[in-house]
């Protein structure tokens, strides 16, 4: 529920359509991806003034962030190239605008589908049966997993092309500090 602001100057700020300029601008020195077109960053931008639109207190420091930009910068923030646009945008990093802009950004950006497809995400798996059986591991850019046997067991016998799935091991990962299986059962736990 949106409150209405003590001053209701304050209620009237609208954003103009220079400050969603600006918005998509910084959303794109903020999230720097060449191969990303104009689509994904506005959408962005549009979920961001829905955002700030709910509440009073976010529409105010988005618009008065917005509008420092162009101060901070001596000019129009947008003409700026993006290593000085960057720069500028280190100078509110740490402000309630910046902090509201990363994190609504972050999740609305990445979850763009035409961001999925540039990035090969292949979407949620949860209603096709999880990534398990979907070939989760079908990733050609990460090592293949290191899989850890316990002392003394032996590993198991592969053919030409065999691939080894993934493997129970009952051993205490001293990184993360569980306790394995058999330590669980007794009750100790590594302090």
């Amino acid at each position: 529920m949106a409150f209405p602001a003590k001053f209701p100057s304050l209620n009237a700020m609208e954003m103009t359509d220079e400050a969603r300029r600006t918005l998509v601008r910084v959303l794109r020195v903020a999230f720097p991806h060449e191969n990303f077109p104009d689509g994904p960053y506005e959408r962005t931008a549009d979920k961001i003034l829905v955002e700030a639109d709910a509440e009073t207190w976010f529409r105010v420091a988005l618009i008065q962030g917005l509008q420092s930009l162009d101060q901070l910068s001596d000019k129009s923030f947008c003409s700026l190239n993006d290593d000085e646009a960057l720069r500028v945008l280190r100078r509110v990093e740490g402000t309630e605008f910046f902090g509201f802009v990363r994190r609504t950004a972050a999740l609305g950006l990445y979850d763009d589908e035409e961001v999925w497809e540039i990035l090969g995400y292949q979407g949620p798996s949860f209603d096709l049966g999880g990534y398990v059986n979907r070939g989760f591991n079908d990733l050609d850019w990460l090592p293949e997993p290191r899989i850890l046997y316990p002392e003394g067991e032996d590993l198991p016998e592969l053919g030409p092309g065999a691939h080894l799935g993934p493997q129970t091991v009952n051993v205490a990962d001293e990184s993360t500090n569980q306790p394995s299986a058999e330590q669980a059962d007794m009750g100790e736990v590594k302090r």
